[in-house]
């Protein structure tokens, strides 16, 4: 970094020029920030009034309730259907009843993998409802990013990071494409220098090296899958399919959830548990390296 003393550019063209090229739409759709996160929190305050309301389908992200509540914002949740797929139906009546400003999306879905697909997207986008569409695992899921879609539907915002496909979650880097009557209004919004010089060099150096990101995309989902595979062997344990860097588990067999996460702990093993309603009795798989999945599996037929 040769200019350390130096402000960030406020406009991230750089970045948004190489965005722009990796993407296929034009930088002026382009928005970054410092992560998606970051985003999310700038999409509510210029959309939202205090009391306004936004959709949430659980089980997902949990930002976009944390950030509804930073924002004096009410949020209806409608939530997903036993396979995790999205109840479109209750969507559609809920938009009617309750006029919600906006609904946030997550494709593939956190933290579960499930993907939304272009049907369902699309019935959904015929909604009088502003839908953000968050895209941070995409790269792992075989489906084409939908962020050209916001050239053509004023009402769709898409949302996307280097934290997972570059292995960046700690420079804190997003983007998201917009249709350009509401990024003008992101644009006055927004923190001048909100992307640092550090972050824009660090996702720039990573978009010069496509084959490289294409190398880590193929080999995780490699792994993905074999990890998948064995989980299904596992007699207590039954997974969810995946288009995300991580498996969600169902644990049966009268095993307890908590406690597996516990006693892998002790063997050194971390995986995650949720302590909400819907999920108590799930636990996530991250998908790692060959000798990650190895030294998992070992520890689960020593528990078994």
């Amino acid at each position: 970094m040769r200019f350390p003393y130096i402000y960030p550019d406020p406009e991230s063209r750089s970045l948004r020029a190489a965005l722009a090229e990796d993407s296929g739409i034009e930088s002026e759709y382009i928005l970054a920030g410092c992560g998606a996160d970051e985003l999310i929190d700038l999409i509510m305050r210029c959309v939202l009034d205090p009391g306004d309301k936004i959709v949430d389908c659980p089980p997902t992200f949990t930002m976009y309730e944390f950030d509804a509540a930073v924002n004096a914002a009410r949020v209806i949740k409608v939530s997903r259907k036993l396979d995790f797929s999205l109840d479109v139906e209750q969507i559609a009546e809920v938009v009617e009843q309750e006029r919600p400003k906006c609904i946030f999306l997550t494709s593939p879905n956190n933290p579960d993998g499930s993907i939304i697909n272009d049907e369902t997207l699309l019935k959904i986008l015929t909604l009088p409802v502003l839908v953000v569409l968050d895209e941070a695992y995409i790269e792992f899921s075989g489906i084409e990013s939908r962020m050209s879609w916001v050239k053509k539907y004023e009402n769709l915002i898409v949302l996307r990071t280097f934290s997972k496909r570059a292995g960046l979650a700690g420079i804190r880097v997003g983007y998201g494409a917009f249709p350009f009557s509401i990024i003008e209004y992101l644009w006055r919004a927004k923190q001048p220098y909100n992307v640092s010089v550090a972050a824009e060099i660090s996702a720039c150096a990573a978009l010069t090296n496509p084959v490289y990101l294409e190398n880590v995309k193929v080999a995780l989902v490699l792994e993905r899958e074999r990890l998948f595979k064995l989980l299904k062997e596992v007699p207590f344990l039954n997974p969810y399919p995946s288009y995300s860097n991580f498996i969600l588990c169902e644990v049966t067999s009268g095993m307890d959830a908590k406690k597996l996460k516990e006693d892998l702990a002790k063997m050194g093993i971390m995986i995650r548990h949720y302590n909400n309603k819907e999920l108590s009795g799930y636990v996530r798989v991250s998908v790692g390296k060959p000798e990650h999945t190895d030294a998992l599996m070992l520890c689960l037929k020593r528990l078994g």
